[in-house]
Order: C-alpha cells, then structure tokens, then sequence
C-alpha cells in the first residue's frame, strides 16, 4: 500500500507538469501576398507618364527594377504570392492599383519609383529699356526717362540631389486613411449591404473602430518597414534621405488596406543617378536591399507573434476578432466566399 502511495505522489508532480503545458502551434505565415508597384507608365498615346532624366524616363526604370525585385521575392520566398499592379509597361489608373491591391487582400503594398528634381530658375541680363514717365501737372508737368533691365529668363536641370527616400502614409492624417480603408469595401455604395453580407455594418461605430485601429498597424508596420529599406540602402553606400511621411499625391499608399510604402529609389535629374538607375547592377541592388529589407521586416513580425499557449487572454482573442472581422470585410470587396 505504501509503494502504491508512494508511486502514485512520484507521478503526479510530473503528470501536472505535462498537463500544463498545451501543444503550441506552429506560427502562423506572417506574410501570405505580397504587392509590387511599378510606378508611372506608357500612356495610351505612348507618351512617358513619369520623370525625365537625359535620356532615360522614370517609367522603364520603375518597370525593370519591380521586375527584378518580383523575380527575387518569388525565389527567396516561394510560399508568398506576388501580385503585380503593373506587369506590362502600360500605365495602370492609381485607384485600379489600389484596388488590385485590395481585392487580392495583399499583406504589403511595395510601390516602385524614382525621384526628380525640378529645374533651376536663372536669369541673365541682356539690355535695357528706356522707358518715359511724368510727373507733375500742368506747365510742372515734366517728362522723364529711365533705363529698365532686360532679362531672359532660362531653366537648368537641377543635378545635385542623390539618394534614396521611402514614403508612408502620414501619421497626423490618420483619419483619411481611416476613411479610404472603410471606402474600400463596396458595402459602403450599396443599399442591400446586409443581406448580402449580414451584420457588417460600414458605417456603424463598431467597423469604424476597427478601421481604426487596422490603420494605426498599418502605419506602424509601414513606418517599421521604411526604414528597414532605407538602413539596407545605407549599408550599400547609398545616400538615404530616411523614412517620410507624405500626404498628398500618393493614392497608393492612402487607398490600400495594409501596410504600404512607396520607394524612390534615386534622382534621374542626376547624371551619376540616372546611369545607375538604368545599370543592371544598379537595378539589382535596389532590388536586394529591398529584399533583405523584407527579410528583416517577416523576421519582425514573427517574433511580434504571439503563441497561444501564452496568450489566450482577452487581448489576444480581441485582436483575433478584430482581424477577422476586418478580414470579413475585405472579403467582401474581394468578392471572396467566407472562410
């Protein structure tokens, strides 16, 4: 009876210790689509959309660095889709980038660009005028002449600026962020949005909270993102002009439901600049910064994961329901069958 005991006060210790441990699963895939942005492109008259630089124009720079960056993603990371909103060198319309993004519920939005200077305004004198004035009325009225500077006035291409620069949303206009991710669900357009998609709400106090609070980890996963890029464009030697916020004239990174960033990836109204940016060499390593940049960017957001066998408390199963509703909604607008 006492070996009985005795057997049975040795297990118990160890069958608690194995019974308070559930199986962690494995982590999830932080970053299942990924969307590639060539900037600018061919109009339908054929002319250039983007900036010019002496001989080369921002839209084929654009179209061969995405290229290149589309082809290594797929290579370094076989399990994550790329989805390209530009995959000819035809112009693609902003709102369609935006929404091709959307609709294939991409993870992160990369936009390609490159940068340019305006002119330099100069002058430069090349006579003078004689013009008459008077003064005085009457028998004082007096008649004067005066010499007047003649200018032609001239633009040179501003060559001095260098260096990289990548843009996020800003933060300090949250709130139209807020309202272009809820815009992205058609819902918002559609009297029968209920029956056709049940108690999702667009414009009741709850999906609106949670618009909120997906676009403050949009911008902080942007934001992380940005500058990832620009510390790997530091490493090559580039010239970085660091992580920016900008809010006007970048529908793409407004519109687009999950993190964005827009990279310009140097000056084409520099010599020096433009003969890298249309080098190969050139063109593959911005491609490899970025890439290693995506590297670091996963490796952040898997540790940002949190396992379940220690979190299963009312946050986690907060954000859970919050990413999942949102996801509802964007399904929506997809078009995709519930999950």
């Amino acid at each position: 009876m006492l070996k009985k005991i005795f057997l049975f006060c040795s297990v118990l210790p160890i069958s608690a210790v194995l019974t308070s441990f559930r199986p962690v699963p494995p982590a999830q895939q932080v970053l299942k689509t990924v969307i590639i942005d060539a900037g600018h492109g061919i109009m339908g008259n054929g002319h250039h959309n983007g900036a010019k630089g002496t001989y080369s124009y921002e839209d084929d720079i654009c179209l061969a660095v995405a290229k290149k960056l589309v082809a290594q993603v797929k290579q370094e990371f076989p399990d994550i889709k790329v989805i390209e909103t530009r995959p000819t060198e035809e112009i693609v319309d902003l709102r369609e980038r935006a929404n091709i993004a959307n609709r294939n519920r991409g993870d992160l939005f990369i936009s390609i660009h490159v940068n340019a200077m305006p002119p330099l305004q100069r002058r430069e004198l090349v006579g003078y005028r004689t013009e008459v004035y008077y003064t005085g009325k009457g028998k004082k009225k007096k008649k004067h002449t005066t010499k007047v500077p003649q200018y032609h006035y001239y633009e040179v291409p501003n060559t001095n600026a260098k260096g990289t620069q990548t843009y996020i949303w800003g933060a300090h206009k949250a709130e139209d962020k807020e309202i272009a991710v809820r815009e992205n669900a058609p819902m918002l357009a559609e009297e029968n949005y209920k029956e056709k998609y049940g108690e999702i709400d667009p414009n009741s106090p709850e999906f609106i909270a949670l618009s909120l609070v997906k676009t403050k980890q949009f911008g902080n996963r942007s934001a992380m993102l940005s500058q990832m890029v620009e510390e790997q464009f530091s490493k090559v030697g580039r010239i970085s002009g660091g992580s920016m916020q900008r809010q006007v004239g970048i529908w793409v990174l407004q519109a687009t439901a999950m993190p964005s960033v827009l990279v310009e990836t140097g000056f084409i109204t520099n010599p020096q600049e433009e003969a890298y940016l249309n080098s190969e060499s050139g063109q593959v390593e911005i491609s490899n910064c970025i890439t290693k940049a995506l590297h670091n960017y996963i490796s952040w957001l898997e540790k940002k994961q949190t396992p379940y066998s220690t979190s299963t408390g009312p946050q986690r199963k907060s954000e859970a329901v919050i990413d999942e509703k949102f996801l509802q909604a964007l399904d929506h607008h997809a078009g995709i069958s519930p999950r």
